[in-house]
C-alpha cells in the first residue's frame, strides 16, 4: 500500500478539513402548540407527547 514519504503539517491537514462543518438542525414550529421541535420527532409539551400536531402519549401521574 502506498504511504506518504513526508509528514503532513498541521496547517495542511487543517486546510483539508475546513469544509467539514456542523450544520444547524432544521427546526419546525408546531401549529397546535407553537413549540419549536426537530422535524420527524415527537416532543413533550405540558406533560403530553405530540407528533404531527396530535397527542400521542400522556405522561403518567406520579
Amino acid at each position: 500500500m502506498p504511504n506518504p514519504k513526508h509528514k503532513h503539517s498541521k496547517s495542511r491537514s487543517a486546510k483539508r478539513r475546513t469544509h467539514y462543518k456542523a450544520t444547524a438542525p432544521t427546526v419546525a414550529i408546531c401549529s397546535t402548540t407553537g413549540e419549536a421541535h426537530l422535524y420527524h420527532r415527537a416532543y413533550w409539551h405540558d406533560g403530553k407527547m405530540y407528533y404531527k400536531g396530535k397527542v400521542v402519549m400522556e405522561q403518567p401521574a406520579a
